[in-house]
């Protein structure tokens, strides 16, 4: 099976431009491709994943990645699959959220001289002139097609920022300088994305002639891959200490069981023939795939020895018997208790259970949290130094969320 045709069956490939063509390119390692990751926070999440296993792949058969950190368009905020407008970052921000990117890439993608390669859309984006560039750039574009755009219908309805407007013609434009600068001759995004990316394809073929080679590709469900980055308590970041190697362990054993085939399709680095078998598995069989799944990813992510690790401690909580010393814990100090004594509330906001104190009186209300297997009844429960010392306290939130406080 080629590199192409192995991407198509494992799900990645939604769209194309010139299938002949691109999977010619990819299959004789001839493509230097980009794809574009917008610096909106200081870590990638798991909406990422897909992007990141893609360009391992494709390098893996002998094409050239681009890593395009979106420094210049990250002062602007991509408007797709939004309802309201991004909050404006400063350049300090945008460029720490940058060198984080940087280093959690690393552990997919092999950077340097002849492989892969990270640029930042901000050394040339900035410096554009804006008088050259309608002249030169917005005489390209009809206003009629891009209002037609899948990515700006949403903030239509509400209102759409002439600020956002130019998101478009700002990722048209890096293909097209990255085309010229960096022999780039082909463009990866999610299915949100096909506009922006067949803008910059058109730009090309413009402004360079209709023999000028760009090609463009969207990856199957990678809108749905965003969506699986985020949680009802908030995102799966790839960054441990925002996300404990456990905690991404555990958000990969429970995905739904109509997911686990499919994500380990295209996620995983599993052999095709190995997958296929476990499409026959069934009920408890189906449990066994998610461990797989889990401990795939989490390796990638983190490494062996911390996929072992969150392994031991899932089978120590949901089996028993095993090692609970990797069960996810904090140690609270004498400081984070006021007369000896710390409440619930207080306690589960520490641990990093819920986002608010608030959040915490409705699980509890709900009959979600439990503490040493004693479901807690009154949101005003104290505990004391005493509770916390030894083994501590053994905090569960819902059905599959534990965590140990300590002192």
């Amino acid at each position: 099976m080629t590199c192409y045709e192995e991407l198509k069956a494992r799900g990645l490939i939604a769209q194309v431009t010139n299938e002949e063509e691109i999977s010619k390119m990819i299959n004789e390692g001839k493509a230097v491709f980009y794809i574009g990751f917008d610096p909106t926070a200081d870590s990638l999440h798991v909406g990422h994943f897909m992007a990141l296993c893609l360009m391992k792949r494709l390098q893996m058969a002998g094409n050239r990645p681009i890593a395009l950190i979106g420094g210049g368009t990250g002062y602007i905020g991509d408007p797709s699959g939004r309802t309201d407008m991004r909050s404006m970052m400063t350049p300090e921000i945008i460029q720490h959220n940058c060198a984080c990117f940087k280093k959690q890439m690393e552990r997919f993608i092999e950077f340097g001289e002849g492989k892969a390669q990270m640029v930042n859309n901000a050394d040339w984006l900035l410096n554009l002139n804006y008088i050259e560039l309608l002249r030169e750039v917005g005489a390209c574009f009809s206003v009629n097609n891009m209002l037609r755009a899948e990515c700006y219908k949403q903030r239509m309805e509400k209102g759409l920022s002439f600020l956002e407007f130019n998101y478009m013609i700002m990722q048209s434009y890096d293909f097209y300088y990255l085309f010229q600068h960096y022999g780039c001759n082909m463009q990866f995004g999610g299915d949100d994305q096909w506009s922006n990316m067949l803008g910059g394809t058109e730009l090309i073929r413009r402004k360079l002639g209709k023999d000028a080679h760009a090609m463009t590709i969207t990856l199957l469900l990678n809108s749905e891959g965003k969506k699986m980055g985020k949680t009802a308590n908030g995102a799966v970041w790839l960054d441990p200490n925002k996300t404990s190697p456990y905690d991404f362990y555990q958000y990969w054993r429970n995905v739904g069981d109509d997911d686990v085939l499919k994500c380990l399709r295209m996620l995983t680095f599993l052999p095709l023939e190995q997958i296929d078998e476990m499409d026959k598995w069934e009920g408890a069989q189906l449990n066994r795939a998610k461990e797989i799944l889990a401990f795939e990813l989490t390796s990638l992510v983190h490494g062996e020895e911390e996929a072992k690790k969150a392994e031991a401690a899932a089978k120590a909580l949901f089996v028993g018997g095993g090692d609970m010393s990797n069960v996810p814990n904090t140690v609270l100090t004498a400081d984070d208790l006021t007369d000896d004594q710390i409440g619930v509330l207080d306690l589960m906001l520490k641990c990093g259970l819920v986002p608010s104190k608030k959040e915490a009186r409705r699980l509890i209300e709900q009959g979600g949290v439990t503490v040493n297997d004693v479901k807690v009844e009154d949101v005003n429960q104290i505990y004391t130094s005493a509770d916390l010392a030894g083994d501590g306290l053994m905090i569960k939130k819902g059905k599959k969320k534990f965590h140990r406080a300590q002192m």
